[in-house]
Parts: structure tokens; sequence; C-alpha cells
């Protein structure tokens, strides 16, 4: 445990500089998903429950996934 501690106290967050649109690229391109649960209630009785999810990706590679052409991958 003292490693990670000297990992924290060594990190310099100006070191790793990160621009937006390398991030969405690296997103775009390989697909991120995300899911997640809401519940709404009261006095412990759920009223309403909404499970999301939610999948963030390009058109073409979902076109390319849709046609089981994984060539590229």
């Amino acid at each position: 445990m003292s490693n990670e501690l000297e990992e924290l106290e060594e990190y310099d967050p100006e070191e790793k500089k990160v621009l937006l649109s390398d991030v969405l690229d690296r997103v775009l391109s390989t697909g991120v998903t995300i899911t997640g649960d809401l519940t709404i209630g009261i006095a412990d009785v759920d009223l309403i429950y909404c499970g999301l999810r939610v999948l963030l990706t390009s058109v073409d590679k979902l076109k390319e996934e849709a046609s089981g052409d994984n060539t590229g991958v």
C-alpha cells in the first residue's frame, strides 16, 4: 500500500495532458456502453424503476459490427 501512496504523491496532473478530440476519437472508434438503474421511491416503497443502457459509438463502427466484418479489429 505504501507503493500506491508514493505513486499518488509523485503524480503530476500537468504531466499527462489529453485533448478532448483524442478522447472522443478513441471512444467512437472502440465504442462505450454505459448502464445504470434509477429507482424513485417514497418511504421504502419503490414507485418507479428505470433501467438505462446507452451505447456510444460511430456509425461506421456500428455498421461494421452489424455486418460481421471484423477484419479491421
